[in-house]
């Protein structure tokens, strides 16, 4: 599996809010073996043990818990854990500071706790993070023995999205609704889905909690309202409620193809790469990286999926131009073994060009100081 399916899901109208457009997803048959509920935690800055060298630091207001049954009885979800008006509101004397071992970690038997979207976006950190694996001259010594280190990628929470709370609070959740794609601007901004109704009602409110991209704070900023799609039936072909009827359900589909294949068309035809997590049972749980196509879509996210490829649980950021950018470039860099040489030859340029390139990345510190200089000197030596 490469490219992203919504198989189980069926899409619906979409709602209009000022610059967003939310359409629900909703599923037919519910999963009921797999439930997943949210863990509030007491401090919204969060460091994690990713492994006994490398640690992740971001805001983390809450963490998933996934409980699932083997012999596809019905799971039950705990529930959310709520603070109390009185905590929620008191301003702390210090900024507080939470440990988390591991993105995702066992709480149970059949209980898995991970960190949503924080899964996903600490594999696009993590990506090539070692550095280069050979001693080229033209790479720091700080290169060398820390590779990327310090790795740091910046986002918006969704309460600063404008629009988004709004439109997540006024809307009316659809019967079977189990996820949602948000667009601002009509830019596909993220997808959720989760396994059961009951999950969404509970869950659907952390998107005001979640990470946005640079390009989707700015869209909301910036744009204007966005139209609303509205079906058009012709009454010259209605004759009866059955005509009626099936005009409406007409209009239905060919809004539900239109989306799918233009709208969502960016996140679900991408030629994705996965990594496996974490095995729940008949359930798997994996995050996955784009292609890092220069000027298209990219989404980084993670998934929980049966054996039969039905999407249980979806959770999704889009990657600003930059951040595409930089995966982009590491890729390459990494696909040529770190050679500078092999690397501009692959994309075009001069090893001049990519050297700067490399700086406006925001790696420069990975080159020797002499050795970007002399790209410099050359560039400027090229552009008179």
């Amino acid at each position: 599996m490469t490219d992203l399916a919504l198989t189980g899901l069926t899409t619906r109208p979409a709602q209009v809010w000022g610059g967003v457009r939310l359409v629900p997803l909703v599923r037919e048959e519910p999963i009921e073996d797999l439930r997943l509920d949210a863990r509030l935690y007491d401090a919204e800055s969060g460091v994690v043990e990713v492994d006994s060298r490398t640690e992740y630091f971001s805001y983390i207001p809450h963490g998933f818990v996934a409980s699932w049954t083997r012999d596809g009885t019905p799971a039950a979800a705990y529930g959310t854990q709520l603070r109390g008006p009185a905590e929620r509101d008191r301003t702390p004397g210090r900024m507080p500071l939470r440990f988390h071992r591991r993105m995702a970690r066992r709480a149970d038997r059949n209980r898995l706790r991970f960190l949503p979207l924080h899964l996903a976006l600490e594999g696009y950190l993590a990506l090539h993070f070692g550095g280069p694996e050979i001693v080229w001259e033209e790479w720091s010594h700080r290169a060398i023995s820390h590779g990327l280190s310090p790795r740091v990628e910046e986002a918006y929470v969704g309460a600063e999205v404008g629009g988004l709370e709004d439109a997540l609070r006024v809307f009316e959740i659809h019967p079977g609704q189990c996820g949602v794609l948000v667009y601002v601007a009509d830019a596909l901004a993220a997808a959720f889905v989760v396994p059961h109704p009951d999950d969404y009602r509970a869950l659907y409110a952390t998107l005001v909690h979640d990470l946005y991209g640079e390009l989707i704070y700015h869209y909301a900023m910036l744009s204007g309202p966005v139209p609303d799609f509205r079906a058009r039936i012709m009454d010259a072909t209605v004759h009866s409620l059955a005509d009626l009827r099936a005009r409406a359900r007409r209009q239905q589909d060919e809004w539900a193809a239109f989306h799918d294949r233009v709208m969502a068309g960016g996140l679900l035809d991408a030629d994705y790469t996965y990594r496996r997590v974490y095995q729940m049972g008949g359930y798997r749980l994996s995050r996955f990286l784009p292609p890092f196509e220069r000027r298209r879509e990219n989404h980084i996210g993670e998934l929980v999926t049966d054996g039969a490829g039905r999407l249980a649980y979806l959770k999704t950021f889009r990657l600003s131009e930059n951040q595409v950018r930089r995966g982009h470039l590491l890729t390459r860099l990494a696909a040529a073994d770190w050679n500078l040489a092999d690397t501009a030859v692959t994309l075009g340029v001069t090893e001049p060009q990519l050297g700067l390139r490399i700086e406006a990345a925001g790696f420069g510190h990975l080159l020797r100081q002499d050795v970007l200089d002399h790209y410099r000197a050359q560039a400027r030596r090229a552009a008179r």
